[in-house]
């Protein structure tokens, strides 16, 4: 049986191994704060920066990056827009999910939502008197803080976690720490899992309670913010790529290009870090490129690169074929395709995709290859069906009525 509230005794032992961590990683950690993309997360997190809370939540929800922000969207919305909206804190782990945060709901509420970096264990429990209103806390897939779930449950909210999963690649290191998992699922009460496979993963690690729910993502389908005009009649996309990934689609597209002369390709790398060295890649081939900063509404080029956020929605919207990456190249796991198949696009992928399978799922038509058959694939393009995803009915309802209670 799961342990009673009356019985919840604060997890000593751990809180002294996270200490003893903390400060064997301290000079790490501020030689972090040097870095661009860590000055303002590993403060908040790390050194009690903006640490206080302004006022008392009545819901808590946490997940680490982008996605899964993005897929946090319409439940917290639906929370929100009420006569009278409950109190909101997010906390996020990424500057990405944290900005994110910001533009979705701290700018849209800002008296009802306050947007934190989520403080490592040793301070969390700093919070406590803040949580006294606290009704549900909720945490994203694989956001296993213990004292996170423990704080919450010692404070007699409803804990749940959502779009759940295991991946096979992480399986193993799972497994070794079955203990210290199961430990904290005692202070789970809810787990709605991606897929049958990852309830079985969850449930030998401890989880109780566990269901499948599909992908949280299915409940938030894309929405194009800029509307581009098509020039090209045929444009193939490469979404999300990674290092390795965008020379082989050159490749492709350059023999492609034989059979359709009229085509364009797009490259879209994953990382803004990277978009500098697309470009030079690109011009060391003696081809020549856009940026997409450079034009217009007009998508006009033979090739161009994406050198800007949040744009992968709307290129999908005006794309014939794209190609997933992180897939093509092994480590990745691949990218969300509930996306491009909500578009209707011919959907090319590696076979790559351990992250992503549980949403590979829910896709009809899209197209797992090998690297070495991805010339062939782009040249058969025409016979290729469009891809398609079914988004399940009454799934946000019954989110809503778990976390309310």
């Amino acid at each position: 049986m799961r342990k009673s509230l009356y019985y919840l005794h604060f997890p000593y032992v751990y809180m002294v191994l996270c200490i003893l961590v903390y400060i064997v990683c301290l000079p790490f950690l501020v030689a972090s704060v040097l870095r661009k993309k860590h000055k303002d997360s590993i403060p908040q997190r790390f050194f009690g920066v903006h640490f206080k809370l302004p006022f008392k939540p009545q819901y808590w929800f946490h997940a680490c990056s982008f996605g899964e922000i993005k897929s946090l969207e319409p439940i917290i919305l639906a929370l929100l827009d009420s006569p009278k909206p409950p109190r909101v804190l997010i906390t996020t782990i990424t500057h990405t999910g944290y900005a994110e945060a910001q533009k979705l709901f701290r700018a849209r509420f800002p008296a009802q939502v306050c947007v934190k970096f989520l403080p490592f264990e040793i301070f969390l429990p700093l919070w406590r008197g803040k949580l006294s209103h606290l009704k549900s806390l909720v945490v994203m897939e694989a956001e296993l803080w213990k004292m996170l779930f423990f704080i919450a449950k010692s404070k007699r909210a409803k804990t749940l976690l959502l779009n759940a999963r295991i991946s096979d690649r992480s399986q193993k290191s799972y497994e070794r720490f079955r203990g210290f998992y199961r430990g904290i699922f005692e202070y789970i009460d809810m787990v709605l899992a991606q897929s049958s496979k990852d309830k079985r993963r969850l449930q030998a690690l401890g989880a109780r309670d566990v269901s499948v729910f599909g992908n949280l993502k299915m409940l938030n389908p894309p929405k194009v913010s800029r509307a581009y005009r098509k020039i090209a009649p045929l444009i193939v996309l490469g979404a999300s790529t990674h290092r390795g990934e965008e020379e082989l689609l050159v490749r492709s597209f350059v023999e492609f290009k034989v059979r359709y002369p009229h085509a364009q390709l797009i490259l879209a790398p994953r990382h803004p870090e990277r978009f500098e060295s697309v470009c030079e890649m690109l011009g060391k081939i003696g081809l020549k490129f856009a940026r997409l900063s450079d034009l217009g509404d007009e998508i006009r080029g033979e090739i161009i690169v994406v050198d800007r956020l949040g744009e992968l929605v709307n290129l999908y919207a005006i794309s014939d074929i794209v190609v997933l990456g992180g897939s093509l190249v092994p480590k990745i796991g691949g990218h969300n395709p509930l996306e491009p198949a909500f578009f209707h696009t011919r959907l090319i992928s590696g076979k790559h995709i351990f992250n992503q399978q549980a949403l590979f799922v829910c896709v009809q038509n899209a197209k797992l290859i090998e690297s070495s058959e991805l010339t062939q694939t782009l040249l058969e393009y025409e016979s290729l069906l469009p891809a398609s995803v079914e988004f399940r009915a009454n799934a946000l309802e019954e989110i809503l009525t778990l976390i309310r209670g």
